[in-house]
């Protein structure tokens, strides 16, 4: 199992939340494209990376590497609270304090608190806010504190001098498994994710697409552009939608789609943390179902020349 170290990070703590993957053995990687290498070339058997945050959006290096340099299929998704504290040593306190150590994002996600209560520290750049921790430890500053989890907290030995320090309670971060072959069997509650490419840049293509799911009542979940690298104005876009790819009705709209604006790229029908779909998923594909029946009965008459 690939995935972002070093120990402490919110990829690991989102790890151990699934039994199976907090038993397996870890290749902590330095970066989430390596990571996502080690799955495609075969040192990892699965790859654990975040790819979307409430607060930030999607986190593009994973996005692009998934879309444009892999073919790697979503097996899971696992969605946690993101909950920032702020660290230290023995003895350290907000009067004593005079450096805040993290990764820009984390520090960025505190803004307000430490505009209330550290106005005059000055905020140091960590790689991760494992890393940050990680450095405080190592470097034994009293006069410093590290924002980061309390995961890294226990790992690294050091006390909590504040909790839940984010400016939004409700921030949360979305992570996906991924594997080089591969689709999880359906369960009634999934998600599948596709990048479309359109095959004309032209007027209407993008509602010509969208069309297609409205037409069969299949509701989507996330919808983003995304640049295709080749030139400006020339994007593709991620499509997350509710439903399994061995849903009737989720694999005609697949293949008209194909047929008719544009490649597609599969990423994945995988299990899905979003409760509530299942019994509309359910009815609009039996309708479908009903519905080619009908046409069908309707062509079975038709006279043989």
């Amino acid at each position: 199992m690939a995935y972002l170290g070093p120990p402490g990070t919110f990829t690991e703590e989102a790890l151990l939340t699934q039994a199976d993957l907090a038993e397996a053995d870890h290749l902590l990687c330095r970066s989430i494209p390596e990571v996502l290498g080690a799955a495609a070339d075969g040192r990892a058997a699965l790859g654990f990376t975040a790819i979307e945050n409430s607060i930030e959006g999607t986190v593009n290096v994973a996005l692009d590497a998934l879309i444009f340099e892999h073919d790697l299929l979503i097996q899971r998704e696992v969605v946690i609270d993101v909950r920032l504290h702020l660290l230290g040593h023995p003895g350290a306190s907000l009067e004593t304090i005079q450096r805040v150590i993290s990764f820009p994002v984390a520090t960025a996600q505190c803004r307000r608190y430490l505009t209330d209560n550290l106005p005059h520290a000055e905020e140091l750049a960590a790689n991760s806010t494992a890393a940050a921790a990680r450095d405080l430890a190592i470097s034994q500053d009293v006069a410093a504190t590290a924002i980061g989890t309390a995961l890294s907290q226990k790992i690294y030995g050091l006390e909590l001098i504040a909790t839940d320090i984010e400016d939004h309670p409700e921030n949360q971060t979305r992570f996906v498994a991924v594997s080089s072959s591969g689709v999880p069997a359906p369960t009634g509650q999934d998600k599948t994710s596709i990048v479309v490419f359109q095959r004309s840049d032209r007027s209407g293509s993008l509602m010509g697409i969208l069309a297609e799911f409205a037409a069969r009542s299949i509701n989507l979940t996330k919808l983003e552009s995304r640049p295709t690298k080749k030139a400006l104005g020339d994007y593709c876009f991620l499509i997350d939608l509710e439903g399994h790819v061995a849903d009737q009705l989720v694999a005609d709209c697949l293949t008209s789609i194909v047929a008719k604006h544009g490649e597609v790229k599969f990423l994945g029908s995988y299990p899905t943390t979003t409760k509530g779909s299942e019994e509309k998923n359910n009815n609009a594909s039996t309708a479908w179902t009903e519905a080619q029946n009908w046409i069908e009965e309707l062509r079975d008459q038709v006279e043989a020349d």
